[in-house]
């Protein structure tokens, strides 16, 4: 898992003004492995919520932005599934393909942070940008929550520049996958280092 701290591509259609700081790539070798990074993705975003003087000097939590990108069936939902499951979500969760968002509360009990809101949008069914601006879902966005999501490139650069892109292809072998993260916040770098 290398770290590629400053980076100085953008890895898809981002602002090209975007400063990647800090890159890591990882192997999941099969369904299991996208479950545990899916879990170790969920530590961490419990961990950037956690009491400030735990956080060691990461910046307070105010919501993250995580784009995730790849082809058809890339693992893109399975990912943001393990992540909510691993988060303590126990009912269904569903592709947004048609519903174009799904709202998820993760309550976590005992611990000072109090629940997560987490928005998870699949914007594939969009023909134009313009959709995004029409659909109301910048809203979304300025909550202290999680927003992940699907096929960001066909809301063009209304998105604006995330925290984190989890990129996931195939690996060589065409029976697992390559996750690539970039970081473009410090709130996703202090995300990512906890992955």
């Amino acid at each position: 898992m290398p770290d590629t701290p400053g980076h100085d591509h953008a890895p898809l259609s981002l602002d090209p003004s975007a400063e990647v700081l800090l890159e890591r790539r990882f192997d999941l070798a099969d369904a299991d492995a996208t479950d545990a990074f899916g879990a170790r993705f969920a530590h961490a975003l419990d961990s950037l919520r956690a009491n400030p003087v735990e956080n060691h000097g990461a910046p307070p939590f105010h919501g993250l932005h995580v784009q995730l990108h790849g082809d058809l069936g890339a693992g893109k939902t399975s990912l943001v599934r393990a992540t909510l499951r691993a988060l303590g979500h126990t009912g269904r969760v569903r592709s947004p393909t048609y519903t174009l968002v799904e709202p998820y509360t993760v309550a976590t009990p005992g611990k000072p942070h109090g629940e997560l809101q987490l928005y998870h949008f699949d914007l594939y069914r969009f023909s134009d940008p313009a959709e995004w601006a029409d659909s109301g879902f910048r809203e979304y966005f300025a909550q202290d929550a999680v927003c992940l999501v699907e096929w960001p490139q066909r809301a063009g650069g209304l998105l604006g520049v995330p925290d984190l892109v989890f990129s996931l292809e195939p690996d060589a072998s065409g029976a697992g996958r390559v996750l690539t993260a970039y970081a473009y916040s410090a709130s996703g770098k202090a995300c990512l280092e906890r992955c």
